[in-house]
């Protein structure tokens, strides 16, 4: 039986974008405007904007919001991102219009395949849908598509695909209803 050997760990493949350079001057953007309890959102979208994030109109974002790499975000139009989410997009995180994120919500787009002894870093995109909701302190999981207007529950993990027009609840989220939207 072989075991981990975080040793031999190697992500040098994986590229997030950007040089050193700004990457850096995001890490500091994000920790002084952005990931804090800054209350304007004109200026955190026009921040992201400038370190290539994709924002439409209408879009809020609360104070203490974690967004890893914004030149791997896009926004659509009157999207909510809620107090504390965190946005570990190590790869495209797409957000289409009317979609919220409740506080504490987590999109993660990498991990490790815990089948090899390096560990290795894996990446996969995450894509929410028109009208998607995504609970306080859920978490979608790297690879994931919410489809359109799908609920993912309060504290639930999505790790696989979430249909259109349904409630997702538990870890991992199983589908528990149809959304009705009156």
């Amino acid at each position: 039986m072989n075991t981990t050997d975080l040793a031999t760990y190697n992500n040098s493949w994986f590229h997030p974008g950007g040089n050193r350079i700004k990457r850096v001057c995001w890490y500091f953007t994000n920790a002084i405007w952005i990931n804090s309890s800054f209350p304007i959102n004109g200026i955190k979208i026009f921040l992201l904007k400038l370190f290539g994030a994709k924002i439409g109109k209408g879009v809020i974002i609360k104070p203490n919001v974690n967004i890893k790499y914004p030149w791997n975000l896009s926004i659509g139009n009157y999207v909510w991102v809620g107090e504390s989410v965190w946005i570990d997009n190590l790869g495209k995180v797409s957000i289409a219009d009317n979609a919220c994120l409740s506080q504490g919500a987590m999109l993660v787009c990498g991990n490790h395949n815990y089948k090899k002894t390096g560990f290795d870093l894996t990446v996969q995109d995450i894509m929410l849908e028109e009208g998607v909701w995504i609970g306080a302190k859920a978490i979608v999981c790297p690879g994931v598509i919410c489809r359109s207007h799908s609920v993912l529950a309060v504290s639930s993990v999505a790790v696989n695909d979430l249909e259109a027009y349904s409630i997702y609840q538990g870890n991992p989220a199983l589908k528990t209803k149809q959304r009705m939207i009156h």
